[in-house]
């Protein structure tokens, strides 16, 4: 801007200069040739008058005389009768010529004769005098245009200063023009005291900045929006183009693909993960259809659902959503299971039962026989009994389907009377069974909380030795209440603590079934302390007991 500014400040002086020298020409070419006009009309008047005053004896005083003018007496015949410049005899006739015609017949003429080869013009003044002779008086000047051209040299070296002087000052005057326009406060452009022209683009950019300001911050809200959404939730988010380049990925995929968000920016899918299901889904989306899979990372199983963003003629882009179902295969694994070992569990009594009612049934039982078999059926039937409620029980914690209220409880107490009830089993087994503590309450169901401590007595002196001890220890913490159940007995080898609580589990499935039990009661344990979010913690060296301890968030 500031050139073009400069530019034309000089292109129009230096039109200025050239255009008004030539004015400046035109006018006084005009004034001179206005003030020829009159001389040669004066001239004509004073020769006229004192041709008519003394005769053709004015002719004989103007011969020889310098003059400027030109001074041609004619007859009436078109005859030259003189010429001060010229031999009258050797001109030729002059009654054609109409400055001669005029002045013969109106009394007066006059004629400009322009010559293009010498660049001048001729001014005829005709007079017509008293005797009936005509006297014409000439003179000759340059043309207008050679006029103009014998002024160029001069106008040239006017105009060289003037640009010089030109170039200084508009160099000045731009700076001092453009020196406000820089410094403009874009900010608030209201604020700037520049020119008045300025105010209308300056109220424009004004309004418009106030709406770039709105629109922005608007933006702005939605993509925080956006981000707090989609970086809370735990589904992974990944946004490609149509080129396969992560436009946008969210905490929860980077977290599983283990990778920084900012740095997979721009950066193709493949460079994420190059397993042939992650290949397939995106290439079948960028074709404008949709994709679900499931694939593995490390020990977790994720649904990798892929949906393509188009338009009416072409694929936009891809998004990617992707799902942990770790927890849902699990769960889908552990029903398999648990159906299978239900099944084996129920099939194993009812078997037995069938098989003694069988042979009584059939008389091949003998009569001294009968009461073994039926103690049998009993037991087998009561052990079906206690493994079916066992189930019950879990079925109801996994849907936290527990229809009983929540009620304050004092832990120490209820301890007490658990243990009391297995008084009978610790004393056939010599183990010394002790509850040590104080009072400490919290806030649970009853029946679930009674289960846990039982089965964790009841598992203390099954697998324990001969003579052993079981000790349960209750203690009030200020903020949580833990109880503590710890036996000398058998222990749990390393491999298998992990997976104690799991249903039906069994370190050892025949010394299980000698003892009696179902192998769903820890699992028990496990879940009331998940339905009332305690945590478990199990210590246990094989020859030397198992120590489990349950922590509780204290109700006060």
């Amino acid at each position: 801007m500031k050139k073009r500014i400069y530019r034309n400040m000089l292109v129009l002086v230096l039109i200025t200069v050239l255009i008004t020298s030539f004015l400046i020409t035109a006018v006084i070419f005009c004034e001179f040739y206005l003030r020829m006009q009159e001389e040669i009309r004066n001239e004509a008047l004073f020769i006229s008058t004192g041709y008519n005053l003394t005769g053709q004896r004015i002719f004989s005083e103007l011969e020889g005389e310098e003059n400027s003018s030109r001074i041609t007496w004619i007859a009436s015949d078109g005859m030259v009768l003189f010429d001060n410049m010229a031999e009258a005899k050797n001109m030729e006739n002059h009654l054609d010529r109409p400055e001669i015609a005029d002045a013969l017949e109106y009394g007066f003429g006059e004629a400009v004769h322009y010559s293009e080869t010498l660049g001048t013009q001729t001014f005829y003044r005709a007079v017509r005098l008293n005797d009936g002779t005509v006297l014409r008086v000439s003179t000759t000047t340059d043309s207008v245009f050679k006029s103009v051209l014998g002024i160029i040299p001069y106008i040239a070296l006017i105009t060289l200063p003037v640009m010089l002087l030109t170039m200084v000052i508009a160099n000045l005057l731009t700076k001092k023009i453009i020196f406000p326009l820089n410094n403009l406060n874009l900010e608030n452009p209201l604020s700037n005291n520049v020119y008045d022209e300025l105010s209308p683009l300056l109220s424009r950019m004004a309004k418009q900045k106030d709406q770039i300001k709105s629109q922005f911050e608007k933006l702005k809200e939605k993509q925080e929006e956006f981000n707090a959404i989609t970086g809370n939730i735990r589904e992974g988010i990944i946004v490609l183009n149509n080129n396969g380049k992560i436009l946008f990925i969210n905490k929860s995929a980077a977290g599983i693909f283990n990778v920084n968000a900012q740095d997979m920016i721009n950066r193709h899918i493949i460079t994420l993960n190059r397993s042939m299901a992650f290949r397939k889904a995106v290439e079948t989306a960028m074709g404008g259809h949709l994709f679900e899979d499931t694939f593995k990372i490390g020990e977790n199983y994720f649904n990798l659902l892929v949906s393509p963003v188009k338009d009416d003629t072409a694929v936009k882009g891809v998004i990617l959503f992707i799902l942990d179902v770790t927890e849902k295969q699990s769960a889908e694994k552990m029903r398999r299971e648990f159906t299978a070992n239900v099944s084996h569990e129920l099939k194993t009594p009812l078997t037995s039962i069938l098989g003694y009612a069988e042979l009584m049934k059939s008389g091949m039982a003998r009569p001294e026989d009968i009461a073994g078999f039926s103690g049998r059926i009993y037991s087998e039937a009561k052990r079906l009994l206690y493994l079916i409620d066992d189930v019950i029980r879990i079925s109801r914690l996994d849907e936290k389907n527990v229809n009983l209220p929540f009620e304050e409880i004092d832990l120490f107490e209820l301890a007490a009377e658990t243990a009391g009830r297995l008084e009978g089993p610790a004393l056939k087994k010599r183990i010394k069974l002790s509850v040590t503590g104080e009072k400490a309450v919290i806030s649970g169901v009853r029946q679930i909380l009674e289960d846990m401590i039982y089965n964790l007595c009841d598992n203390a002196i099954k697998y324990n030795y001969e003579s052993g001890t079981v000790d349960v220890s209750v203690k009030a913490l200020p903020d949580s209440v833990v109880v503590t159940v710890a036996d000398s007995g058998y222990g749990i080898p390393r491999e298998h603590q992990n997976r104690v609580f799991e249903r039906f589990y069994r370190i050892d499935k025949s010394h299980s079934r000698e003892t009696g039990g179902t192998g769903l009661g820890l699992s028990i344990v496990k879940h009331g302390a998940e339905f009332h979010n305690a945590r478990i913690n199990l210590i246990s060296e094989p020859e030397k007991g198992t120590t489990i301890t349950i922590t509780f968030k204290c109700s006060r």
